[in-house]
């Protein structure tokens, strides 16, 4: 059996194919890519005799999918699978399973870096130091107190909300599935986002959850508020967000994910609104979190080769 790992998966060769060795043993032929491709021909090439395919958040549409002649399982090291043309796995009745869990922690300290940046001013701090001025309008906010509001309440959502009430804030959450989190409040996505200081997005991307943050939406917030989107850019109408910041409708956003992979265009409009924080799809990326999900993805593999497949994906 062939497992191709078709891209990096930002953990050192070495270390990659240690755990892939003791999760597999000598039962599968490991063939591992260290550059990242995106043209369909040479994606097929790599992947056309593999059993087994090992892969991040690189997109493979149905054209590549299909060419992937002896496919059998997709072990996706990520936990979206939005980037996978899942209609073409099924028809070839190939396994899709994810790394879930594997950036819980990563992705929660992110939230809470970007939004101390945003509360306490610091991106427009660290410029005025090397301008030689003062704090003079950079008098920030505190955290103790604030109405966090959470929408997503799964694993990630819910960390976060437990670093929110470290931080003493009033936690609140709207999920499909109202859950029994110890001091978290649930409300309707209205309440949530016309109450709350701080609005936090834990939601994969699904047709339901496109567009969820829109002009609509958006009108609902304080002026006061912020957003974070740390969870699928899809989630975010990104000209309504812009339109919003640029009115001052709402006081700052933090986004980690675009609709695009970057580079993010420069004309996107979000980059042209102000007291906006972009990072370019990092929440995931800590030395961490990127060496979990390696033991998982090829956990994923063990489990499906002994015919009790895990994280599996519909």
């Amino acid at each position: 059996m062939k497992l191709v790992i078709i891209e990096p998966l930002g953990v050192q060769k070495e270390t990659l194919l240690a755990l892939a060795g003791q999760a597999l043993g000598d039962a599968v032929e490991v063939v591992y890519y260290d550059t990242k491709v995106t043209d369909d021909e040479t994606l097929i090439a790599r992947g056309k005799d593999a059993d087994i395919i090992v892969e991040a958040n690189l997109p493979l549409n149905a054209n590549v999918i299909r060419g992937f002649e002896k496919l059998k399982l997709l072990s996706v090291a990520f936990t979206g699978i939005d980037h996978v043309a899942m209609d073409a796995c099924r028809e070839k009745n190939v396994c899709v399973c994810n790394c879930a869990g594997y950036s819980n922690c990563a992705v929660a300290d992110l939230v809470f870096g970007m939004l101390i940046a945003l509360y306490r001013n610091l991106i427009p701090c660290n410029e005025v130091v090397r301008r030689e001025g003062t704090k003079d309008g950079l008098v920030g906010f505190e955290l103790e107190g604030k109405k966090f509001g959470v929408i997503g309440a799964g694993a990630i959502g819910t960390r976060v909300m437990r670093i929110a009430q470290a931080f003493g804030c009033e936690v609140y959450a709207y999920s499909r599935t109202v859950k029994e989190i110890p001091g978290v409040t649930f409300v309707s996505l209205e309440e949530l986002l016309s109450t709350c200081d701080v609005v936090s997005l834990h939601v994969p991307a699904t047709p339901e959850t496109k567009g969820l943050i829109n002009e609509k939406t958006l009108a609902l917030m304080k002026e006061s508020a912020v957003l974070i989107n740390t969870a699928r850019g899809p989630v975010v109408d990104s000209q309504a967000l812009a339109d919003a910041l640029k009115a001052g409708k709402i006081a700052g956003a933090a986004v980690d994910v675009f609709e695009m992979e970057p580079p993010v265009p420069a004309g996107h409009p979000l980059l042209g609104a102000p007291n906006l924080i972009a990072t370019p799809h990092v929440a995931f990326a800590t030395k961490e979190a990127l060496e979990k999900r390696a033991v998982i993805v090829f956990e994923n593999v063990k489990q499906w080769m002994a015919g009790t497949p895990v994280n599996v994906m519909k």
